[in-house]
C-alpha cells in the first residue's frame, strides 16, 4: 500500500513537504521553507528520500532545497520553468524535467501531471495506488486569467491546497475592487513568477496605465508578448500604478519604496506577521486586498466531486478558520498527518 505522511503543510499556511512512500520509493512531494522570519521545517523525520518532486517555485515549496544534503542528496524533479525558476542557491547538482501535462516517470514510477493555474510551471501530479489513486493539487486556482488549470483527473483520495479556507469572493470582483482603489497610484508588490503579469493585464484591461519592476516585466513580456513600461527606484513616482516584486515589501522595489514618502501600498497575498508588511498594514501604512491565486471553497467542494475523492486533506489552512469547508466536506476530510492512499 502506498502511505502519505505530512510532514509539514496541514493545519495551517506552512511550509509543504509531503512524504509519499509508495511501489518501493520514498518521494517527497515540495521541499518548502518556512515563512515566517527564523522558521525552520523539521527535516528529521523525512529519512533518506529517493527524489524530491516539486510542485513549483515558490519559497514555501522550495525553500528548504539547500538542505538535500540531510535528506540522501537526491535528484530533484520539476517542469522545465520551475527548474529555470528556482534561485541560483537552491539549484540542485542533479534535476530532470516533468512534463507540465500528460505521462510522467520518476524511478521508474509512472504517474500523471496537469498545469496547476497557480504560477508559470506549476502542476499538480496524480499516482496510481491500490486505494483509487492520490491527486496532489500543490497550490493551485482555476481563476487565472493567463495561466490555465487543467481538469483534475479522478482520485479516492486528494490533498488539495486550500489556503483560502471558506473565502468566496471572485477574482472579478476582487480586480474592480483594486482597480478602484490604485486608481490614483499604488505600488502592488506580488511574489516573482506568480500573479505578477495577470495584475499588470487585468489593471491595465481595466484602464489603468501600469508600471513593473525589470521582474514583472520580464514575466509579462513572456506570457503576453507585451512589456510595461519599467519603474525602478530612480523612476517611480506616488502617482503611478506599480507591479513589483516583493510580495510583503521585504526586497525588490517595494523595500526601496516601503519608506519613502507618498506612496501608497495595496498587498494581496499571505501576510506572514514577521514580515514588513504586517507591520505596514497595522501601522495603517499600507491595506490589503485580495487577489485570487488559491482556490475558493466553491472550487475546493468542486474538486472534491470532479475527483470522486473519498478522503480530501485540506492543505496550509488553519480548520478552525473554516467551518463551511470542515461542514461541507464532512465525511470525506481527513486531518490526519498519516495514511494510507
Amino acid at each position: 500500500m502506498a502511505r502519505l505522511t505530512a510532514l509539514s503543510g496541514l493545519g495551517r499556511k506552512s511550509a509543504a513537504l509531503f512524504l509519499l512512500e509508495t511501489e518501493g520509493r520514498r518521494l517527497l512531494l515540495d521541499m518548502g521553507g518556512g515563512l515566517e522570519l527564523g522558521e525552520r521545517p523539521d527535516l528529521s523525520r523525512a529519512g533518506r528520500i529517493d527524489a524530491v518532486l516539486l510542485s513549483h517555485a515558490h519559497v514555501d515549496h522550495v525553500g528548504a532545497l539547500g538542505r538535500l544534503d540531510e535528506i540522501g542528496t537526491p535528484p530533484v524533479f520539476a517542469t522545465p520553468e520551475t527548474l529555470h525558476q528556482l534561485p541560483t542557491e537552491l539549484r540542485p547538482t542533479r534535476s530532470a524535467a516533468l512534463p507540465d501535462r500528460g505521462p510522467a516517470e520518476v524511478l521508474g514510477l509512472r504517474f500523471d501531471t496537469g498545469r496547476s493555474g497557480h504560477a508559470p510551471g506549476g502542476i499538480w501530479m496524480r499516482f496510481p495506488t491500490l486505494r483509487g489513486g492520490f491527486l496532489y493539487t500543490g497550490d493551485f486556482s482555476i481563476e487565472a486569467p493567463l495561466l490555465r488549470c487543467d481538469p483534475f483527473p479522478r482520485s479516492a483520495t486528494v490533498l488539495a491546497d486550500a489556503s483560502y479556507g471558506d473565502r468566496e469572493d471572485s477574482l472579478a470582483v476582487q480586480i474592480a475592487a483594486l482597480t478602484d482603489a490604485a486608481r490614483n497610484g499604488a505600488v502592488l508588490p506580488c511574489p516573482a513568477d506568480g500573479r505578477g503579469p495577470d495584475m499588470v493585464a487585468a489593471l491595465t484591461a481595466a484602464g489603468l496605465t501600469v508600471h513593473a519592476c525589470p521582474q514583472i516585466a520580464g514575466e509579462t513580456e513572456r506570457l503576453t508578448g507585451c512589456r510595461p513600461a519599467e519603474a525602478t527606484p530612480q523612476t517611480a513616482e506616488p502617482a503611478q500604478v506599480i507591479v513589483a516584486d516583493g510580495p510583503n515589501a521585504e526586497h525588490g522595489l517595494p523595500a526601496a519604496l516601503r519608506d519613502r514618502p507618498g506612496f501608497r501600498f495595496i498587498f494581496s497575498g499571505h501576510v506572514p506577521r514577521s514580515s514588513p508588511a504586517h507591520a505596514m498594514i497595522a501601522e495603517g501604512r499600507a491595506r490589503w486586498m485580495g487577489w485570487n491565486v488559491h482556490p475558493r471553497l466553491s472550487d475546493l467542494l468542486a474538486l472534491a466531486e470532479t475527483t470522486r475523492a473519498e478522503r480530501v486533506l485540506p492543505a496550509f489552512v488553519d480548520l478552525t478558520t473554516a467551518p463551511r469547508l470542515t461542514a461541507a466536506l464532512g465525511p470525506r476530510l481527513r486531518c490526519c498527518t498519516s495514511l494510507e492512499v
